[in-house]
């Protein structure tokens, strides 16, 4: 009889990929979506910030409580990395203990039901045979892991050490073998993209990169995700936009842009400059730029978040994340003088409602527009609608376009169609399919 899997991949997108080589790795399973019914069962945990923490443990306790007799229960992850000996210890509901090193070698860890912790960070390749989830037509390409940057709120160097690129032509092998399975869109991801290859001597990997992702025959769009202000060149913005495959879109996390907050935060670029290379995105013809902001971090007085408001209020981002600060073990700001947490509810709950507004204007710019899309799946919202992304979005970060006129065309999911914003109702952009 073939044992069955459930595999719970948490955290961003980075962690997905590793989850879907340990998935190629067990195609000798079976997959479930019933925890209770399954021979083994993989958490994939994020160690990032204390909420996702939370959600790792309580994920793992809950699918103990669970599981059935006999079944194997593992931990790997960043969590598991970062926290190795104190999870081992008070942890005794984990069969099998792994971090971020042995996703490749999961199925030789189940079989041997033996715990183990690679010094050296796991980053796949062409050869990893992973199995790509929930897309039949989309598929993430991470190209590098660790950073070389040292961020006073972020732990991620700490358990994923140093930056370590890929050779582009192992990313165009990658992508070559999925584009023969099918796929035809692709994000391009990393901690830090922006400084790709730079320890392969490359001063600017991603131009490379680019340029060798456009001469795949079957590349309809690509995004890249997660660029670094201090590593970010006009040049590579330029050709982004030039690009006919790559889409105009950039995601550029800035946390900050009172200058005195971004010497707090250990950027390494200030104010002007960040300004400069965003509004240089946002000059682009039909530009979708996404930025991320830390609300609450130490030493953060009332003048720099007001600069930082104001600031976000008056750019107009088309997308925003924005993190309550966490206050982090192994970073330069865990010994910083700390803001209360009613401070940190504050801010963030002031940012949410500038970026609410700046959301909703980009959305409305769109009405009256045909744009591509694809169209996924059966909206959740109403049995009668169709969810839609447009290509110029990423993948579920962006939200989605709701179908309620298909002009009677025969439709595909996985598919792309040109689609008429018709209206926005509240939040949500409604679109008509044309021929």
């Amino acid at each position: 009889m073939t044992k069955k899997l459930h595999l719970v991949s948490l955290g961003c997108t980075k962690n997905l990929v590793d989850s879907e080589v340990m998935l190629g790795r067990l195609q000798s399973y079976q997959l479930t979506d019933e925890s209770n019914k399954a021979d083994v069962i993989i958490v994939n945990t994020c160690g990032f910030i204390d909420a996702a923490k939370e959600e790792s443990i309580n994920t793992i306790l809950t699918l103990h409580q669970d599981r059935k007799k006999g079944s194997l229960l593992v931990m790997s992850g960043c969590l598991s990395e970062r926290y190795k000996e104190e999870l081992q210890a008070e942890l005794p509901e984990i069969d099998i203990f792994t971090g971020v090193g042995d996703y490749d070698k999961i199925d030789q860890l189940i079989a041997s039901k033996q715990s183990r912790f690679t010094p050296e960070v796991y980053l796949a390749t062409e050869n990893a045979q992973r199995v790509i989830t929930g897309s039949n037509y989309h598929a993430y390409i991470k190209i590098a892991e660790g950073c070389n940057q040292q961020c006073s709120f972020c732990a991620i160097p700490s358990f994923k050490g140093k930056l370590h690129s890929r050779t582009i032509e192992s990313v165009k092998k990658e992508v070559k073998s999925l584009v023969a399975r099918g796929f035809y869109d692709f994000s391009f991801i990393s901690q830090d993209s922006s400084s790709f290859g730079r320890d392969l001597g490359l001063r600017d990997g991603l131009l490379s990169l680019i340029e060798a992702i456009e001469s795949i025959e079957g590349v309809q769009s690509a995004r890249i995700l997660y660029l670094y202000p201090s590593t970010t060149s006009f040049e590579l913005i330029d050709a982004i936009a030039n690009s006919k495959v790559f889409d105009t879109y950039y995601d550029m996390p800035i946390q900050h842009i009172d200058d005195g907050m971004l010497k707090r935060m250990k950027r390494g670029f200030g104010e002007e400059k960040t300004i400069a290379l965003l509004k240089h995105m946002q000059s682009k013809p039909d530009a979708f730029v996404r930025t991320s902001l830390i609300a609450g971090h130490p030493s953060e007085n009332e003048e720099s978040f007001a600069r930082l408001c104001a600031f976000i209020e008056d750019f107009g981002f088309d997308r925003v994340n924005i993190f309550a600060y966490s206050n982090e073990e192994n970073t330069t700001a865990y010994t910083m003088e700390q803001l209360d947490d009613a401070q940190i509810t504050q801010q963030t709950q002031k940012l949410a409602e500038i970026v609410s507004r700046s959301t909703q204007n980009s959305l409305q710019k769109m009405v009256g527009k045909e744009i591509k899309a694809v169209v996924e799946k059966e909206s959740e919202e109403h049995e009668l609608l169709l969810s839609a992304r447009p290509l110029s979005w990423a993948v579920e970060i962006d939200g989605e376009i709701l179908i309620n006129d298909t002009s009677d065309l025969l439709v595909e999911f996985g598919k792309t169609y040109t689609v008429y914003i018709s209206e926005i109702v509240g939040n949500q952009l409604l679109g008509t399919l044309r021929t």
